[in-house]
């Protein structure tokens, strides 16, 4: 299996790292099975965290793989802030993967300044992260973030760490640009290593599996995780690898135009449709830290339907889009006819129905479309 840097580590990481989130949906033994079968396959990057099942994925890969130590990079996480909320939770996990130390340990949903702040100020998770590394119990700082990426951005700009992991898909490219446009330039500038995960989008990219995959490892990326939880899951994951070639430009702008995840809703951000008294853009940047721009309002099958609701605020930033869009000038008119705008739109939008689609998911006005 191919292996890539991480970063200025030194850790060299197969592309196809395996993701523990969903062992937690499966018996111990097909967790053995899966993982057993990943490393003889050549992967060389298990990640996991303390808060996948209460520390049951971080148990299953301990049981299954913890006698294979030396064949991979592992990685797990805690959501804890402050350092001895950091530091009881490396314990824990080091007993769960029946470890002495774990390679990265990430400071994970990392949101917002303010939490990165609180990570980075005194009493911190850093410095019980550094503490860790001093007494061999890990070996590199990681940071990870989901969303619109305002604090990893804060946090990068403030610290150099090792790692950083956040979500690369070509659907959610577009709900939160300041992923590809500024965090990725920092942090190779930085010497900092990516990690990419959701290059399925949750699932929601179920239907391109493919492109979907192929995107995120023509990223800069050291490592894609994708989760596991079944034989046929793992099998696709290694085709698909076995085949891969590196998205051209030209291929992107084709799965930019074509993708049925993308269709006639989602906002592409070309800024055609903006004028001198009015940018639309700013609005559907809202509307995607909102709900990602899943909710299109349109009616379908029900399976369909309970995917979109269980993922379209999945990074929980519903109330920072409200809070923005309150403060927006000028916002939506819901009176007002903008149908104009549509026949600027290159991937045919109806830029005016979805204005006040947006504007009645990030207002209080109870407006209905």
């Amino acid at each position: 299996m191919e292996k890539r840097a991480l970063g200025t580590t030194g850790l060299q990481v197969s592309a196809l790292g395996f993701g523990g989130f969903h062992l937690v949906e499966i018996p111990t033994a097909d967790a053995a099975r899966l993982l057993g079968g990943y490393l003889d396959s050549g992967g060389s990057y298990i990640e996991t965290a303390a808060g996948y099942g209460d520390g049951k994925s971080e148990s299953k890969i301990g049981a299954a793989v913890s006698h294979r130590r030396t064949e991979y990079v592992l990685a797990t996480k805690s959501t804890e802030r402050t350092r001895a909320g950091f530091l009881l939770s490396l314990e824990g996990s080091l007993r769960n993967l029946k470890t002495d130390h774990v390679d990265l340990m990430f400071m994970h949903s990392v949101q917002t300044e303010a939490e990165a702040d609180a990570i980075l100020g005194p009493g911190g998770a850093l410095e019980g992260a550094e503490e860790a590394r001093k007494a061999g119990k890990l070996r590199f700082v990681a940071i990870s973030g989901h969303g619109r990426p305002d604090g990893l951005l804060h946090a990068v700009k403030l610290h150099r760490f090792d790692a950083l992991m956040t979500v690369f898909n070509y659907f959610d490219r577009f709900n939160f640009p300041t992923v590809e446009n500024d965090l990725l330039p920092l942090c190779r500038q930085r010497g900092t290593g990516l990690i990419a995960m959701k290059a399925f989008g949750d699932g929601y990219l179920y239907k391109s599996p493919v492109p979907a995959f192929r995107y995120a490892l023509s990223m800069p990326v050291a490592t894609v995780v994708a989760g596991i939880n079944s034989d046929a899951m793992l099998k696709a994951d290694l085709e698909m690898l076995s085949r891969f070639k590196p998205m051209t430009d030209t291929e992107k702008e084709e799965v930019y135009r074509t993708a049925p995840e993308l269709g006639d809703y989602v906002c592409r951000l070309c800024g055609k449709c903006r004028t001198d008294e009015f940018d639309p853009q700013s609005v559907f940047l809202l509307e995607a830290v909102f709900d990602r721009q899943m909710d299109d309002m349109r009616v379908r099958d029900s399976a369909d339907y309970a995917l979109r609701e269980r993922l379209k605020q999945w990074f929980l930033q519903k109330d920072v889009a409200m809070k923005e869009y309150a403060a927006l000038q000028p916002k939506v008119e819901p009176a007002r006819d903008y149908s104009r705008l549509s026949k600027l739109c290159p991937h045919g939008i109806d830029v005016d129905r979805k204005l006040k689609i947006a504007h009645e998911k990030l207002s209080a006005d109870g407006y209905i479309a």
